[in-house]
């Protein structure tokens, strides 16, 4: 029984019998009842008989036990069965409650659900119910199927829409999860489903994110469902039940609930057997039913089946079949057409291979209407579909953020074709309007995707709708180049987001997706086959774009555009817009900005550079046009400074460069050109002079010389005037780390000796220096004339130190310790106070007043003089510092002392001091002693240092411390020194005091010397009965008695008897009470001591004084009484049924304390008795104990009874004792299986058992037992069964029960059987078998057949045979689901390594099969043969589940070479340089070189080719006029022979004193001439340098090295900082672009009177404040329509009329739904054959309504008492008509159609008084006046009848009402809370592009950076240098004069190879 606890109460539903009348159902209470009292319970409750067998299950049919009983909570449901897997004869019913989750109060202001963005919110609607369906068939092997039913015919039923799925289901615990409102997977309690606890397991990631792990937060599918109607029931079978759970919720049922006071989230969960559809009612229709007959034979689905479906759903269903349709296609484009989309061209319908999706959609209406289906698989006109078809190529790429969440993108070209753009237009927008094109001729062209975002956005495979990304940085067009711009607008694109990312709940928009990946850590990567692709993504895409222009595009001719502008120099007319570019493309031609042009038909004829060219009309990018203008700088500027424009066609196209060039330079040879400088004094300072400081410069004289050496004074000029006056500027510049300064600056005009500048007398600052002359123009001292510097002259030089003459005391340590060695540093200086190098004999002399001052010896470092190991030694008092004047002196320097202050401390420490210094010292016995102690230095001052602790040590006593780190000094308290004093005689001891820490430190020592005290030191303890009590005595006692009459007397040290006083009675204290009365005390009385009650060991007692410092123990023990009873003892109160009751039961006689007596005697026994339930006195024995003089008992068993307490009774003559046993479960016998899989098992091969088998261990009378000891194995019966479970044996839990889960069983097919079998102590215990059946496995690949031409011949760098590779499954058939991106052809080079691949390989992945090729295997097509020849084995891979790999034999291939294409060498040798010296050693060209015939790749491929090589000589740069040089032999030609296609040439070397040009560079040219060769070889060629002499050799050679180095160098930094400058040009427009998006939602938010804040946290709180209301407005208590309507959103439905309006008035609202109450629940629908079709569905129940067979009349009719527009009369009661009192939402015209016809011209007037009146003038006005309705709720007939319960409206709590409509703050609300969010956004995309470009501006700024740009400027102007030199290479007065510079043909190879398609290189 348990105790306490919360109320329980079950409710069991008894299904044993088939017979409804033997059903019952009761409600039992198990508040504090255990399993055994609920079975007694039910037991009674059911009558059910002792013997009879039953189950008692949950209604997920897990079988109760003691813990699963334990888990039952409050309003359980129970069935009570025959057996495990009966199925229910009736339904039952199970109460659940579905309280919404607490994530509802925090997560409950998220994004507001199908906030429609202007869309029809109703598609995504159906979304989240397809999210839920995907999730549930994610496991499915076979075809997912889901199906979406709009029944929409009234003859079968109210409106309907089911959705239909084949996936696992759900168990009742499930369902009431589902039902709880945000209770997400991530919160949900684990299921328990087929004896599994099931929660949530995160997917593996696939590609796409195609997991199916869509339902997610537990609210889309609640609100889609009562979004789309008012009602929803829930019809689902788990996998592996027999029993359907059935769930209904209905607003309807909500609002009873609630006006009732009831509980409002509960319901009940049905459970009955599939296909029972007694429980539905009548009016719900056919449709219904025969879902229900469709259960039989299904393993497992899920129905929802909603109703009361709003009329405006039904008609946009009916009405936009094909426009919700296709954006379901477009949602799930991905699940249904796999990852690559749907290809039209492709004859693959999914190119994954994944288990197949079906969405399939039904609409049925009432006949004639033909009902529809489709299958979103056959949707071709969704976004993605046309995108995907009408692009051309893609560029795919990954992004992962610092989260680690991954986004795989896509991007697609669409290109311009001709005349038109390819990207697709959206078939559901609206079509923009054109605007009207202007008369100019090159008008602004068509964007293709406008200003549209790029990318469409998916979560986890599925469509965001709201969230578009516009572009990345890398893919902007404001950081691409400007000729591309225009192809920025063709692009379309996706991301595939995994679910790092948040969505808001209801799947429309993403959270954080762009914020995450437009952060700074976000990284990008390019995806080329499927493998990641390293490089610069910007680079990467710019790159492609470019080749999707080329290739694609077909128009290009205006681009590189700039800007639009507006041109002063035309008429107003004309003068904008004119578009600016950079370049055109005339006639095969290109013209670019700066190009030089002539103009021809002009007057004068112009020579110039091209400023820009421009286009009238409005552009923004390239563009194709007839004609335009360009603007040309006149040269040369310093003569026209002028712009000039002419028409693009005055261009003179046949005008050279050079020509343009040669008249430009005619004009400046007239212009400044030289600086001529001359010393007059014949003092020159040459480059890179030294000088010390101080020394004059100058003076100098300066000459201005033209290109002709004309000197010059003013500028020339063209024609008349004359030239400005010329002066020269003179500046000396010191360049210094930080920057360069201006030392002196001076200007010279010209005069009688030109430009003269005098003497520089002071240059005294040490440094480099660059002294800059200048050409300047007088008027404004510019430096450049027409855009050209003129000339100047600059020499740099170096000022340097003087000789010593004084110094400066460098820096001292601030504090100085006495005795501790110093440094003293002095800097040396010049005569202008520079550092200077200090003379060699200098000997410092120091000088201090107070102190004794020493040093070691002096440092001579530089320009640094150190005085080493100075000492200073003197008092100090009180330990402070004192400062001193301490006085330097150098002898011989100008300037010879130096006086600096020092502070002195205190030095280290040297020795202790101690006081007193007596010796011995005197003490008295248990006294402590005390010790002045000083730690002293050298120089005898007190000093304070770290961990300064001095240690006192008495001999044979604790030693104590003092800490003197702080002071320098401290006090010494020894412990007490107490010794025993023999005879009153002193003791002496040795005191040693010490620092242990200073080990230099010598130890102190001390003697003491101890006296007697006159304390107490000894006590005695006696009794008035001369009773003297000694220290430690034992004595007896009787057990309880008492010892009276104790007293004490003291003697101190010397034997003397104290006597007691007050105070030291005070300071007795005894151990056996705390109640002392001190005046007894005083007179020398102790308490009185009482015995213990128990017989024991010695009981300890004492008397002490002064806390025990003197004391006297003893010890009493305590004796037994007389006995009082009988007591039995028991060893082990537990004994198992038919065992001995384990340790022996002990009888005594004890007494009143329970103190053994000891009175038995052996005789007793006689007279003893022992009886209890079930015992078996047979073997029950006496015997007697002599010991203990007690009486043993032994042989209790039972062998009968119930488990449990047992009562054993003793007697023995008067006395009787009573003692408890618990009897337990015997011993273990057997095993029971007590729960596992549904029998018949039978299991798939390699798959495993989701159910576990439990056993339970039981004794031989079937009770449970435990004993962890036994051991239970699973056995299979035969050898071929291989079953896997975690464990092959193990020992039973706790509970006696132990559990297998068969996780694989692998057989060949047949019949088996599982034992499970126990052991204990090596003995066996049988226990249950199972039978099962092994078929095979469809759905397991097993083996790889691989088909390919075994004939074909493999050459190196060709294709591979196409590999067709079929997946055979287990049962032997080819299997045709799985994944083609799990197949792969692994590759690698070498023999065949086993099974097993190496672990470097190349994965190849497969291809889509074609037409003619079969549709069950993987094609491996197109693969390309590695390049070099050799074995190679091949290997096909299938991916399979837990990253395990299916593998095909290894398959051994033999590369061959290719067809002979070249001639080559084996190895690449280096660029020759030759002399035409004597020795052959330089004058050798090649050396041991083996050329051979080879293919394409390399490989040798002439074996059978023979012929000859001819070696010849060519020039390098082409100049057939330059001198050759000859091989030996003075020829040009040599000829090889060629055999088995291969030459060796030993030697090739030139001829001594070859012509040829020194410096120059050539060819070798090795021609090969093949016999009987089809198609001619490539040459081979070798450049080698050619020198004329061995010196001019070496230095071309190590300058060609240096070039290489410093050109290599050089690209690495240009490659750095154009990486920096490209990363700054794509922040500067994001950043630019997020500031102005900022400032235009802040107007558009300022313009709606909303205040907005600059920071985040305020528009959050704005943003919550906002939201806070709105949700107070949905809560607020409003009038809706309880009527259910299933119909809505059908096709051509609109609903039930009740749904179809709102009425704002409450008496309007009830008087009107009264009167057309019998109208309230008509299904409106637009055609006959969608009413037709409910009809139908629900078997003629449900009345519906046609709209295509109403007919009513188009014009509104007055009320009548107007006529015309005159009022016949006035009045009364303001009446109207009541359908004008009726609010719309959607579907105005279908909708006043429906009221019309419905109350056609029915009046509201205010009351009844008035009606009958305004009734009356209407008759009397002769008008026939239709029937009133008045707000009090009366009517009056149109035939007058008024009056009765027939005419007067009840209550509205009674009535089916109309809604009221929302109020208009809600949609203000909404509308602002839409624009603060995006707000939000836009300003931290703004602080955060903000941000992100002041950091990189940092960077860019920083010294590193700064430092790496001068690194490469000097390492430009070095290469610039070698350059020069090999260019300038000295040349012998021989006729070898030309020098040509020839790049190193590496490189040139290298840059051709850049073009080259990279093929497959095999890893060796």
């Amino acid at each position: 029984m348990e105790r306490g606890g919360a109320r329980r109460r079950v409710t069991v539903h008894d299904r044993r019998s088939e017979k409804k009348e033997k059903l019952r159902t009761h409600c039992l209470d198990t508040t504090g009842l255990d399993f055994n009292g609920f079975l007694e319970l039910l037991q009674r409750k059911f009558a059910i008989h002792p013997h009879e067998t039953y189950v008692l299950a949950t209604t997920d049919r897990i079988v109760l036990d003691f813990d699963k009983f334990r888990q039952l909570q409050d309003g359980s449901t129970l069935h009570l069965l025959q057996r495990e897997n009966q199925a229910l004869a009736v339904a039952t019913d199970e109460l659940i409650k579905f309280e919404p989750h607490y994530d509802t109060l925090i997560r409950g202001g998220l994004y507001e659900y199908y906030a429609s963005e202007g869309q029809k919110s109703l598609p995504y609607a159906f979304a989240e119910l397809i999210d839920n369906s995907l999730s549930a068939t994610a496991r499915n092997t076979g075809v997912r199927t889901i199906e979406i039913r709009m029944v929409f015919d009234e003859t079968l039923g109210k409106p309907t829409v089911i959705v239909l799925d084949n996936g696992c289901g759900m168990t009742s615990k499930q369902l009431k999860n589902w039902a709880v409102y945000r209770l997400s997977k991530f919160t949900r309690e684990d299921v328990t489903v087929g004896g599994q606890q099931e929660g949530y397991v995160r997917p593996n990631p696939v590609r796409r994110s195609l997991n199916s792990d869509i339902s997610y937060f537990g609210v889309g599918g609640k609100q889609a469902v009562f979004y789309i109607g008012d009602s929803t029931r829930m019809i689902t079978k788990p996998v592996g039940s027999p029993d359907v759970h059935e769930l209904l919720l209905s607003k309807e049922e909500f609002e009873r609930r609630e006006k009732e006071k009831k509980d409002i989230y509960s319901a009940s969960i049905k459970n009955r057997k599939p296909g029972d559809s007694s429980h539905v009612r009548k009016e719900d229709g056919r449709c219904l039913r025969s879902l229900i007959a469709e259960e039989s034979g299904k393993e497992s689905f899920t129905a929802v089946v909603i109703t009361g479906v709003l009329p405006e759903h039904i008609a946009f269903l009916k009405q936009d079949f094909g426009l919700w349709t296709r954006q379901l296609a477009h949602i799930y484009h991905y699940y249904i057409h796999g990852v690559n989309g749907k290809e039209m061209l492709s004859c693959s319908s999914n190119s994954d291979h994944l288990p197949k999706i079906e969405i399939q959609i039904t609409l049925r209406e009432k006949p004639p209407r033909i009902p529809r289906a489709l299958n979103l698989r056959e949707v071709d006109n969704d976004m993605q579909t046309l995108y995907i078809n009408t692009s051309v190529d893609t560029f795919e790429f990954k992004a992962v953020t610092e989260d680690d969440g991954t986004v795989e993108g896509v991007i697609r070209y669409h290109p311009f074709l001709y005349d038109s753009e390819t990207y697709p237009e959206d078939p559901d927008a609206l079509q923009a309007s054109v605007d009207d094109d202007d008369d100019i001729e090159s008008g602004a062209r068509h964007q293709a995707r406008g200003k549209k975002p790029i990318f469409d956005c998916f979560w986890n495979g599925r469509l965001i709708p709201y969230t578009k990304v516009h572009e990345f940085d890398w893919c902007s067009p404001n950081r691409g180049t400007k000729e591309l711009a225009e192809c920025y607008s063709r692009l379309s694109g996706a991301l595939f987001s995994d679910d790092k990312f948040q969505v808001t709940t209801n799947k429309l928009t993403f959270m954080d997706l762009e914020l995450k990946l437009k952060q700074k850590g976000t990284f990008f990567t390019r995806i080329v086959n499927s493998q990641k692709q390293r490089g610069n993504i910007q680079r990467d895409f710019t790159a492609w774009l470019k080749n999707c222009h080329e290739k694609w595009d077909k128009q290009i001719k205006f681009f590189g555009y700039k800007e639009t502008i507006t041109r002063d120099d035309l008429p107003t007319k004309k003068n904008y817009p004119w578009a600016v570019f950079s370049s055109i493309e005339w006639d095969g031609k290109i013209y670019q900005t700066g190009q030089l042009v002539k103009s021809q038909k002009t007057v004068p004829i112009i020579h110039g550079h091209v400023v820009r060219f421009l286009l009238y009309g409005k552009h923004d990018g390239s563009v194709f046009a007839t004609g335009g203008e360009v603007e040309v700088v006149l040269e040369p500027k310093a003569f026209y400074d002028k712009i000039k424009t002419i028409a693009i066609s005055k261009i003179d196209k046949t005008a050279t460069d050079a020509a343009i060039q040669n008249n430009i330079d005619n004009d400046f040879a007239k212009l400044p050109d030289l600086l001529k400088v001359d010393w007059p004094e014949s003092n020159p300072w040459p480059l890179n002079a030294a000088r010390p400081a101080g020394t004059p410069f100058g003076p100098l004289k300066v000459e201005i010389l033209n290109k002709k050496g004309e000197l010059l004074s003013k500028m020339p000029t063209v024609g008349q005037g004359a030239g400005k006056k010329l002066s020269v500027g003179l500046k000396v510049i010191l360049n210094g780390p930080k920057g360069n300064e201006t030392v002196l600056s001076l200007m010279a005009q010209h005069g009688k000796w030109g430009f003269w500048f005098n003497k520089i007398e002071k240059l005294t600052k040490l440094g480099n220096y660059t002294l800059s002359l200048n050409t300047m123009i007088n008027e404004n001292n510019v430096i450049v004339f027409g855009g050209r510097a003129l000339p100047s002259y600059k020499i740099k030089f170096t000022i340097t130190a003087g000789a010593a003459e004084s110094f400066v005391v460098g820096e001292v340590s601030a504090t100085l310790k006495v005795g501790v060695p110093f440094d003293i540093p002095l800097l040396i200086k010049d005569g202008c106070n520079h550092s200077a190098t200090p003379p060699a004999d200098l000997k410092p002399e120091l000088q201090c007043s107070g102190l004794v001052l020493s040093y070691e010896r002096v440092d001579n470092t530089g320009t640094t003089f150190t005085i080493k190991g100075v000492k200073a030694r003197g008092k100090i008092l009180n330990q402070q510092s004192k400062t001193y004047d301490l006085k330097v002196t150098l002898p011989g320097l100008k300037t010879d002392t130096q006086t600096i202050k020092i502070c002195l401390l205190p030095g280290y420490p040297h020795s202790l001091h101690v006081t007193p210094v007596d010796n011995p010292i005197t003490v008295e016995n248990g006294n402590p002693v005390t010790f002045n102690v000083e730690i002293h230095d050298e120089a005898g001052n007190i000093t304070a240092h770290p961990k300064q602790t001095v240690c006192c040590q008495v001999r044979e006593f604790p030693q104590v411390t003092t800490d003197c780190s702080t002071t320098g000094a401290g006090l010494l308290v020894t412990k007490p020194i107490n010794l025993k004093i023999i005879n009153g005689e002193p003791q002496n001891l040795i005191v040693t005091l010490g620092v242990p820490t200073q080990k230099k430190i010598q130890l102190v020592m001390r003697q003491l010397k101890v006296m007697p005290s006159t304390r107490v030191s000894r006590m005695e303890l006696c009794s008035d009965a001369n009773l003297v009590l000694r220290d430690n005595e034992k004595i007896e006692w009787l057990a309880g008695g008492l010892l009276e009459n104790l007293f004490y007397k003291l003697y101190d040290e010397a034997g003397k008897e104290v006597p007691p006083t007050a105070q030291i009675a005070s300071m007795i204290k005894v151990n056996w009470t705390g109640d002392v009365n001190p005046k007894d005390l005083v007179q020398g009385k102790l308490p009185d001591l009482k015995v213990p009650t128990q017989v024991q060991t010695a009981v300890f007692y004492q008397v002490s004084y002064k806390d025990q410092s003197v004391s006297v123990s003893f010890h009493i023990m305590p004796c037994p009484d007389e006995p009082t009873r009988l007591k039995a003892t028991l060893l082990q109160n537990t004994v198992k049924l038919g065992e001995i009751l384990p340790g022996n039961i002990n009888l005594e006689l004890v007494d009143q304390y329970d103190n053994v007596s000891k009175t038995l005697a052996s005789t007793c026994m006689n007279h003893m008795t022992v009886d209890a339930e079930g015992l078996d006195k047979s073997a029950i024995a006496f015997s007697w104990q002599e010991s203990s003089s007690s009486v043993l008992v032994t042989g209790v068993q039972f062998q009968s009874g119930l488990l449990g307490p047992r009562e054993l009774c003793f007697t023995y003559r008067s006395f009787v004792e009573r003692i408890m046993v618990k009897v337990t479960a015997g011993v273990p016998a057997l095993f029971k299986l007590i729960s596992g899989p549904e029998q018949p098992l039978q299991v798939m091969n390699d798959r495993g058992i989701a159910t576990p088998f439990v056993v339970q261990l039981c004794d031989d009378w079937g009770n449970p037992t435990t004993d962890q000891r036994v051991v239970v194995e699973v056995r299979p019966s035969a050898p071929t069964l291989e079953v896997k479970t975690a464990v092959t044996s193990h020992p039973v839990n706790a509970d006696g029960k132990a559990s297998f889960t068969v996780s694989s069983v692998s057989a060949p097919k047949g019949f088996y059987q599982l034992e499970f079998k126990g052991s204990l102590n090596q003995k066996s215990i049988p226990g249950s078998i199972v039978n099962l059946t092994v078929v095979p496995d469809p759905t397991k690949p097993v083996h790889l057949s691989v088909e390919y031409n075994n004939s074909a011949v493999f050459l190196a760098g060709g294709l591979f045979p196409v590999f067709s590779v079929t997946v055979v499954s287990d049962e032997g058939s080819p299997m045709t689901t799985l994944n083609p991106a799990a197949a792969s052809m692994l590759l690698w080079k070498g023999a065949p390594s086993g099974q097993t691949p190496p672990q470097t390989v190349t994965e190849l992945k497969c291809n889509k099969p074609m037409e003619n090729e079969k549709k069950d295997c993987f094609h491996f097509r197109d693969k390309d043969i590695p390049e070099h020849v050799g074995e190679y084995t091949i290997q096909f891979s299938l991916q399979i589940k837990d990253k395990k790999a299916l593998l095909s034999d290894q398959i051994s291939i033999n590369v061959v070479a290719n067809r002979p294409y070249k001639l080559g060498p084996d190895s690449q040798p280096l660029t020759p340089v030759v002399s035409c010296c004597k020795v052959i050693a330089n004058r050798t060209l090649v050396e041991n070189m083996t050329l051979r015939i080879m293919d394409s790749c390399g490989n040798p491929a002439g074996q059978n080719l023979y012929g000859k090589v001819v070696v010849s000589i060519q020039n390098s740069s082409g100049d057939g006029n330059k001198i050759l040089p000859l091989f030996e032999g003075k020829t040009n030609r040599l000829t090889i022979n060629l055999a088995g296609g291969k030459a060796h040439i030993t030697r090739l070397v030139i001829m001594e004193n070859s012509p040829g040009e020194n410096g120059s560079a050539y060819i070798l040219l090795f021609t090969p001439e093949v016999v009987s060769f089809p198609t001619p070889l490539a040459h081979f060629k070798l450049p080698f340098h050619f020198s004329n002499d061995a010196d001019n050799k070496r230095k071309m050679t190590e300058l060609s090295r240096k070039k290489d180095e410093l050109t290599t160098a050089i690209a690495k930094y240009e490659d750095i900082f154009h990486t920096y400058s490209d990363l700054l040009n794509l922040l500067t427009p994001q950043h630019l672009n997020a500031c102005e998006k900022e400032k235009t939602l802040r107007n558009k938010l300022i313009s709606r009177n909303v205040d907005i804040a600059e920071t985040i946290p305020d528009i959050d709180r704005l943003l919550k404040e906002k939201k806070t209301e709105v949700d107070r407005i949905q809560q607020t208590p409003r009038r809706v329509c309880s009527i259910p309507d299933p119909f809505s959103g059908q096709q051509d439905v609109l609903g039930m009329v009740g749904h179809l309006a709102f009425v704002q008035d409450d008496d309007a609202a009830r008087v009107i739904s009264w009167h057309i109450r019998s109208d309230m629940d008509c299904v409106i629908t637009k055609t006959i054959a969608a009413a037709r079709k409910i009809y139908d569905n629900t078997q003629g129940s449900q009345q519906v309504m046609s709209l295509d067979s109403v007919n009513v009349s188009a014009d509104n009719r007055l009320l009548p008492h107007i006529r015309g527009s005159r009022k016949l009369f006035d009045p009364p009661g303001n009446p109207v008509h009541a359908k004008d009192l009726l609010l719309y939402t959607e579907d105005l015209e279908s909708r006043t159609l429906v009221f019309k016809n419905i109350l056609r011209d029915t009046i509201l007037i205010d009351d009844l008084d008035s009606a009958t009146n305004y009734r009356k003038a209407v008759v009397q006005n002769k008008q026939q006046c239709p029937t009133i309705l008045t707000r009090q709720g009366d009517r009056i007939s149109a035939t007058g009848k008024f009056g009765g319960k027939q005419n007067k409206a009840p209550p509205m709590s009674t009535l089916k009402v109309f809604g009221a409509p929302l109020p208009q703050d809600y949609y203000t609300l909404k509308e602002h809370i839409d624009l603060l969010s995006q707000y939000r956004s836009a300003l931290e995309k703004k602080n955060h592009a903000v941000k992100e470009r002041d950091d990189h501006l940092s960077t860019m700024k920083s010294p590193d950076l700064l430092n790496k740009r001068k690194e490469m400027e000097e390492k430009t102007e070095q290469l610039k240098e070698i350059e020069r030199q090999l260019m300038s290479t000295p040349v012998r007065p021989v006729k070898r004069v030309l020098t040509v510079l020839v790049s190193h043909p590496a490189s040139s190879q290298r840059e051709r190879s850049r073009g080259q398609h990279k093929r497959w290189t095999s890893p060796a």
